[in-house]
């Protein structure tokens, strides 16, 4: 009877750790998604709030040098925003590279139940 319960007792501690992890996974993906959500939220608020301020400041711009130097007014416009739009778009691609990997916490705590599974050398 000793071996059945001690066998039983492990796979119940087997089906424990796995049904951590597998909760550990879900809470990720769920932060990860809750993350992406509100990033994406904030960005399109920003994104038209600032939009609307630069179609308006040009419009201005434009108005104020129409008569004298409107070319050149509209000339500077275009290569200023060329390069902001670029800056902003290298920033955007970093934070998309350095950013973690998904479910890289689920991954290293099985790493870790491996290794205490496994023999010792």
């Amino acid at each position: 009877m000793a071996v059945s319960e001690s066998v039983a007792r492990l796979a119940a501690s087997l089906l424990a750790i796995v049904q951590t992890r597998i909760e550990l996974a879900a809470t990720e993906v769920e932060e990860e998604s809750l993350r992406y959500f509100s990033c994406l939220i904030l960005s399109l608020a920003a994104m038209f709030c600032v939009g609307i301020a630069v179609v308006l400041g040009v419009l201005l711009a434009v108005t104020l040098y129409w008569d004298t130097h409107r070319v050149g007014v509209l000339l500077t416009l275009i290569v200023l925003f060329g390069i902001v739009g670029a800056f902003i778009g290298l920033r955007a691609r970093r934070q998309v590279q350095v950013k973690p990997k998904l479910l890289a916490h689920t991954a290293k705590e099985l790493s870790r139940d491996r290794e205490m599974l496994q023999p010792p050398a």
